[in-house]
Formats: C-alpha cells, sequence, structure tokens
C-alpha cells in the first residue's frame, strides 16, 4: 500500500473533522459564551462608574459570579463553560489544520490560534471549575492574582525584564486589537454579503467602537505591568478589575469609565455577530 497515499487521506479525513459541523458549532457557541462574559463585565463596570457595584469585580470572575446568582445560574455556567470549551477545540483546529481563508495556513496565524486555544481551554475550565463548587476559581479578584504574579517574577533573575517584557506585548496587542478593530480587519472573517444593510451598520458600530475599548483596555493594563516592572513595585500591576476603575481616576471622572464600559459591552454583542456570521 502507498504510504503517501494513506497519509494524505488521513490528513484529508482530520482535516475534514476539524471543518465539521459539530466544530462548527462550538465555535459559535463559544463567540456567545464570550459575549455573554463581555456584556457582563461591561455592566459590572458601568455600576462602578456610577458607586453602584455592590462589591462585585469588573472582570471574568465578576461576571461569573453575577451568574451564579441568577435562577438556573449553576446550569447557565456549565453551559457556558461547554461553549467555551468549543471555541479553545476550534482554535485548537485552526491551529493544526489553519484558518479559513486564503492566508489561513501561515505559521503566526496557527500560532495565534494555538494560543487562543490555550486562553480559552483556562477560561473554560475556570468557568466549569467554579460551577462545580470551587469558587476560588472564578471569584477570585484579577487585580489580587496579578499582584501576586507580578511579585513572583519579578524574584526570578532578570524579573525586572520579564515583567517588563510581557506588559510591552500586551501593550502591542491592545494597540493591534484597537488598530485592526478601526481599520475593520474583521470583515474578512464575516459572512458580510449575508447581511442587511442595517445589520451591516449595526455590526461595524459594534465591531470597532467594542474592538477599540477592548484594544484600549489591554494597552492599559500593559502599560501598568511596564510600570511595575521599571518601578519594582508589583502593585503597579493591575487586573481587569482595577485597570477598569483607574479610567475612573482621571480628570474624566466616572464618565471615561461609563465609556469603557458600554464598549466592552458593545463588544459583547459584536462576539454574538460573530456567532451568527463568521466563517468557520
Amino acid at each position: 500500500m502507498n504510504t503517501n497515499v494513506v497519509s494524505t487521506s488521513g490528513r484529508g479525513t482530520a482535516r475534514r473533522a476539524a471543518n465539521s459541523k459539530a466544530v462548527a458549532a462550538g465555535a459559535r457557541a463559544g463567540f456567545v459564551a464570550r459575549g455573554v462574559i463581555y456584556l457582563l463585565v461591561g455592566l459590572l463596570a458601568l455600576r462602578i462608574a456610577f458607586s453602584d457595584s455592590g462589591g462585585k469585580q469588573a472582570d471574568r470572575g465578576g461576571a461569573i459570579a453575577e451568574i451564579a446568582e441568577k435562577p438556573f445560574g449553576g446550569v447557565l455556567l456549565w453551559v457556558l463553560g461547554v461553549a467555551l470549551a468549543g471555541m479553545a477545540l476550534w482554535r485548537l483546529s485552526e491551529a493544526v489544520f489553519g484558518q479559513a481563508g486564503p492566508d489561513g495556513d501561515k505559521p503566526a496565524k496557527r500560532a495565534m490560534a494555538a494560543g487562543r486555544a490555550v486562553f480559552y481551554g483556562f477560561v473554560s475550565y475556570s468557568v466549569l471549575s467554579y460551577a462545580a463548587g470551587d469558587k476560588g476559581s472564578g471569584s477570585g479578584s484579577s487585580d489580587r492574582q496579578t499582584a501576586d504574579v507580578t511579585a513572583k517574577a519579578l524574584e526570578w533573575p532578570g524579573g525586572q525584564w520579564i515583567v517588563g517584557t510581557a506588559g510591552a506585548v500586551v501593550v502591542g496587542a491592545g494597540l493591534w486589537i484597537g488598530v485592526r478593530a478601526v481599520m475593520r480587519k474583521y470583515h474578512k472573517h464575516l459572512k458580510m454579503s449575508e447581511m442587511t444593510k442595517q445589520v451591516r451598520r449595526a455590526v461595524d458600530f459594534t465591531g470597532v467602537f467594542g474592538g477599540a475599548i477592548r484594544g484600549i483596555v489591554f494597552a492599559t493594563a500593559g502599560g501598568f505591568a511596564v510600570a511595575a516592572a521599571v518601578q519594582h513595585e508589583p502593585g503597579r500591576a493591575k487586573g481587569m478589575d482595577d485597570t477598569l476603575r483607574s479610567f475612573s481616576e482621571t480628570p474624566a471622572g466616572p464618565w471615561l469609565l461609563a465609556l469603557i464600559a458600554l464598549g466592552l459591552a458593545a463588544f459583547g454583542m459584536f462576539s454574538w455577530a460573530n456567532a451568527r456570521w463568521r466563517k468557520v
């Protein structure tokens, strides 16, 4: 038997499995779950802007805790966790077999897909662990966790350089996210021709506004990490919650945080648009 034929056939079978309806459904469910989390984080941040956070953290842990308190919250968390696992599986298939589109096989795109698969796998694990009863997996403050990790990293040989470089990478990622959103690079990933004119306008508004705000939040968090490295003060590094709260400490006061909150909520709605029209 020709081994090359067998190998090619095997790869073809694997690729078809990666592009199966089940994987596509998992990806779309994952976008819905991501949208829910961003929408809740945005709403929590909006509460904080006007001093009514109820002690909740405006981060993923706060969003998870918010869901858990609702009727059938435990069931909803299981659904979200499984949906996010579907997103991780889809990203993994992109890393192994390439993304949809003519340049989907580029090594850089595969590497990014692999990183996203790890990230969504972690998020899925944290949500499912919380649903299973491990409350520390989701509700802990991202700020405390960030400070603890930063403190440990600063104790390593060359720790300042490591933390500073990581922060600079996050700043770069935030700028990249924001610029691509403003340039509407997401168009090539969406089935724009299937949308009505009104829907395209709504998708562009949430995509540009939400993506730009998301990029600003990432870049700001990265800037705090760089400051922590330069000043050798772990407390300077901030998680999502404290990063968002820092916007209310600007001369614009709570109104800037309110704008950021609305942007994060808009990105949540843009994620739902991806669930419907993303090419997977």
